[in-house]
This record gives structure tokens, C-alpha cells and sequence, in this order.
């Protein structure tokens, strides 16, 4: 039997097209995911298993646990858009994307430190381009994200030799979180027109990137934060 590949957000546009792309390449792969009827649709076209849960939930990694004891890698593919101007910011913004983006992903990989490390495991962690790139009124997920970028190299530091960790810091990308930005299409096409190859991101550009990163592909990367960002981070 193949190894098993935990994704986490496996309904988005990321986290769907990472998992139909492990499957296609002969990997056993479980799902988790907070709507049952979208992720057990995608499970049953890929024919694998799944878990409903939700990350903002206490315990939620003891359920997933049940389902998927033993696994080679997590991709922990989920997100938010929570934009603001600072004077509109409260603390619970804050504490709800950290709990979202950093703290549950804390707990996945706690909860799976040891499975990881007897099985030479990987962990891909989904960063932003804000992270790295001042955008207006994106401090909350841009802390937030710039959080996950520093518990990367951190764990990847102490993780080491036995699990690589890495992250993905992807531009806007069309998924069904950005769909209330990206329906304006003034707006989609003026973001598309802000990146050097003047697109907007697709699901598959970072799962691309995040499927290279979580199998045996990478065996000799660690530590990085790997923009999929139309150059924008770099070049715009």
C-alpha cells in the first residue's frame, strides 16, 4: 500500500487540485474538510477517505486522528481573506485568522509529530504574498501569514533530519474565498494586470508547487517559503 498524504482545505482550489494530483500520481491521500457534502464528492471521485472537521473546533485533530493514525506527509492548505483598514481591526479578527492560519496548524503537526517522524515525513504550510510585500489593509493576514513563514524555518530547524517542512506564499488565486473580490471583473482584471505574467493564480499553480514539496521529489529541501506569485513579490 502507498503512503498516505493528509490535506487539510482539500475543497479549495488548492487543496482539490493537490489532492486529484497525488491520486493521479499513485498516492493514497485522506481529506479533511469542514462541509461533508463538498468533501465526500471529492472523495468519492477520487476514491479515497475523508474525515469532516473543522480546525476552529476544539479536538478537531482527534477526530482526523481516528480516521488517518499513520501518514507520510500534511498539507495544510487552508486560508482566509479578512481584509480591513487598521481602524476597523479588532482583536478577535486577529485571534480567529491566527487560530485558522498558525495555532490548528500547530496542532496537526503535534498531533502527527511522531507518525512524521517514523515515516521520514513532509509538511507544506500555505503562506501569502502579503506576507513578504506591503498590500493596504492586509494586516491581519499578512501578520498572520508572516507567522506561518516563521514557524516553518523554525520547525523545519527542529525537525531536522527526520521531517522537512516548507511553504508555499501563493498571490490571489481564484478560488471561492477571493470569489467576493474577484467578481468585479474591473477589479480581477486590474489585480491580473498588477502580476509580471498577467494572470490571476489558478489551484493548480500552487498545487503544483505543494505536490513537488510534500513527496519524496523534495527529499533535499527544507525550510523554504517558495513564491507562486506571477513574479509579483519579486518583479512588479
Amino acid at each position: 500500500m502507498s503512503e498516505k498524504y493528509l490535506i487539510f482545505g482539500a475543497t479549495g482550489s488548492i487543496g482539490s487540485s493537490l489532492s486529484e494530483q497525488l491520486k493521479n500520481s499513485g498516492n493514497d491521500i485522506h481529506l479533511v474538510a469542514r462541509k461533508e457534502t463538498e468533501v465526500k464528492a471529492i472523495a468519492d471521485k477520487l476514491g479515497c477517505s475523508f474525515t469532516v472537521a473543522d480546525v476552529l473546533e476544539e479536538n478537531f485533530i482527534e477526530k482526523v486522528k481516528v480516521d488517518a493514525p499513520d501518514i507520510k506527509g500534511i498539507a495544510y492548505c487552508v486560508g482566509s481573506i479578512d481584509l480591513k483598514p487598521l481602524r476597523m481591526v479588532k482583536e478577535e479578527d486577529f485571534n480567529k485568522c491566527m487560530k485558522l492560519n498558525l495555532y490548528s496548524a500547530v496542532e496537526v503537526i503535534k498531533g502527527y509529530q511522531e507518525s512524521l517522524k517514523k515515516n521520514k515525513g513532509s509538511v507544506v504550510l500555505f503562506s501569502t504574498v502579503a506576507a513578504q510585500r506591503g498590500f493596504t489593509n492586509h494586516s491581519i493576514i499578512a501578520s498572520t501569514k508572516a507567522a506561518v513563514e516563521g514557524l516553518t524555518v523554525s520547525l523545519a530547524a527542529e525537525f531536522a533530519p527526520n521531517i522537512r517542512v516548507n511553504c508555499v506564499a501563493p498571490s490571489l488565486t481564484k478560488s471561492k474565498i477571493a470569489e467576493p473580490m474577484l467578481k468585479n471583473v474591473a477589479i480581477a482584471e486590474g489585480i491580473a494586470k498588477a502580476h509580471p505574467l498577467k494572470r490571476l493564480g489558478e489551484g493548480k499553480d500552487s498545487a503544483s508547487l505543494a505536490k513537488f514539496l510534500i513527496t519524496e521529489d523534495s527529499s533535499w529541501v527544507t525550510g523554504q517559503i517558495i513564491a507562486v506569485d506571477g513574479g509579483r513579490s519579486k518583479l512588479s
